[in-house]
């Protein structure tokens, strides 16, 4: 039997806790996408659309093909290709032609870019701070305990 949900997705308290592999799971989803709805609440704060702060985020790994940005954000290209020429007439990003094949364009974010990313990142995590400060200093511990291994769990999730 699945736990009763309370508003906020989270698993109301059980007699006794379920450790199941699947209920682990299914809370981990439900907290990270309640988690991050939340502190995205802040982005518009930066100017820019979610899907093009989104963009960014992927850039901040260094340049990117078009096609491979649009499979990073699950879009069809036409729809990144629309997307990008956006960004760039906002002078977030640039676009460059692949020296070896004409056909592959690069993306690029632009020191403009970077600093909406920067500052998007900055008010979400400061929202998480206030968050966190405001807890017992028992629960910060478990919590740094937690993203221990939840960091691990990225090595085994593909």
């Amino acid at each position: 039997m699945l736990p009763k949900r309370c508003r906020a997705g989270r698993a109301l308290e059980l007699v006794q806790r379920d450790t199941t592999s699947a209920t682990i799971a299914d809370r981990l989803h439900s907290a990270a996408i309640h988690l991050l709805r939340r502190v995205r609440r802040t982005d518009p704060q930066t100017g820019v659309s979610a899907a093009q702060l989104s963009a960014l985020s992927v850039l901040m790994g260094g340049p990117r093909t078009l096609g491979e940005l649009a499979a990073a954000e699950q879009v069809q290209p036409p729809t990144m290709s629309r997307l990008v020429a956006e960004m760039e007439q906002a002078g977030l990003v640039s676009r460059t032609r692949d020296e070896g094949d004409g056909r592959v364009v690069w993306v690029s974010w632009t020191a403009a870019g970077e600093g909406v990313l920067v500052r998007g990142r900055e008010l979400r995590i400061a929202t998480l701070e206030r968050a966190i400060r405001a807890l017992p200093a028992e629960q910060r511990e478990t919590l740094v305990r937690a993203l221990d291994i939840v960091d691990g769990l990225l090595d085994h999730v593909s």
